[in-house]
């Protein structure tokens, strides 16, 4: 393996998504027990459905007999049963029946890989192993996620973007004041500034130098073992209800090179009956104005080249971008590395 070679890999398993994570990559509702649900992520196509007592299970979209996706299929008796010819497949991705052909050689094989999945505010997460770290480690949620202080709603878009870009425009925090400065909260502060860029004891925070609580004027990410997320405020008007800071939690789940699911919880500290007010406010009045700041964001990145980042000329404002791309590159330097190690003592 050659020095160009190895650093070939790394961009690309960066470009491909990170593994040895967990992803959100749908909406619990989205996961029934009478129907299989197909997501994609990192390129693979998954199958998600409720066994008998409820419980989320994932393996690859993929029937062993032929290859038809199994999330055309049906939910029978807690296993995922094909639309094609019936074979049924359990959760751990072992052929349970071929309907077709009693006895058939093929039931009782474990045909497919399987996947750890957990549900967590609203969402289901799946776990994706790398080399490196195979087994899950502990889902990790922001604070305000786990707190009964915070209440929230989860929403979801899908972006025809690579998810670099997705976190390349949260780690920036100066295109609020021009990017959105028609919208309900966003239209203030000033449009020149510097960043500045410091180390948190889970990762980083980037931030304007000149003014805090006017815009979106800072962005904070975690990185955890297994998780990566990050965190940010948008000031209200008294307009805007009763409560705290309106805070968004964000991640950014790869589904393949050239589109990405952004999953952002927006969330409020209120409690109480300004909770109730609140939580009606926003689905009857601020959730439209909110939704129109996410379409600016996905629009402007659904523009940009594929391959933008070969021809651009960052400046000091990019602090953050720099920042999150470093984080990118070395997690995949260690899997990629990790890999080639598994390689060679297989080879052995």
């Amino acid at each position: 393996m050659t020095v160009v070679d190895k650093k070939a890999l790394i961009e690309k398993r960066v470009n491909e998504g990170l593994k040895g994570q967990w992803y959100p990559v749908c909406k619990s509702v989205e996961v029934k027990t009478s129907k299989p649900h197909g997501v994609k992520l990192l390129g693979q196509k998954l199958v998600l459905w409720r066994d008998g007592s409820d419980r989320i299970r994932c393996l690859e979209d993929f029937c062993p007999h032929r290859g038809a996706p199994l999330s055309y299929g049906e939910v029978h008796d807690g296993n995922v049963a094909c639309r094609y010819h019936g074979v049924v497949v359990d959760g751990e991705g072992v052929v349970q029946r071929v309907p077709a052909m009693p006895e058939c050689a093929l039931e009782g094989r474990k045909a497919l890989q399987s996947y750890t999945v957990q549900e967590a505010n609203d969402a289901v997460f799946v776990y994706v192993p790398s080399a490196d770290r195979p087994e899950p480690p502990e889902l990790l949620l922001p604070k305000e996620m786990t707190s009964d202080a915070w209440t929230g709603f989860l929403c979801t878009s899908l972006w025809e973007t690579n998810y670099r870009y997705a976190l390349d425009n949260l780690a920036d925090p100066m295109h609020g004041c021009y990017l959105h400065a028609d919208s309900f909260t966003l239209a203030f502060g000033s449009k020149q500034d510097l960043m500045q860029l410091n180390k948190t004891d889970e990762g980083f925070r980037i931030e304007r130098v000149g003014q805090t609580g006017e815009n979106f004027d800072w962005t904070e990410f975690e990185i955890h073992p297994g998780s990566m997320f990050c965190f940010l405020d948008i000031p209200y008007p008294p307009a805007a209800g009763p409560g705290g800071v309106f805070r968004i939690i964000g991640f950014t789940t790869p589904v393949d090179e050239t589109t990405c699911r952004v999953f952002f919880w927006r969330m409020r500290k209120v409690e109480g009956t300004a909770r109730e007010s609140w939580r009606f406010l926003y689905r009857a009045v601020l959730e439209t104005n909110h939704w129109n700041v996410l379409e600016q964001d996905r629009v402007m990145l659904e523009g940009m080249p594929d391959d933008a980042r070969k021809r651009e000329m960052l400046y000091q404002h990019d602090l953050g971008v720099s920042r999150i791309r470093q984080i990118l590159t070395r997690a995949a330097k260690a899997q990629i590395e990790a890999e080639l190690k598994s390689e060679q003592v297989a080879a052995e």
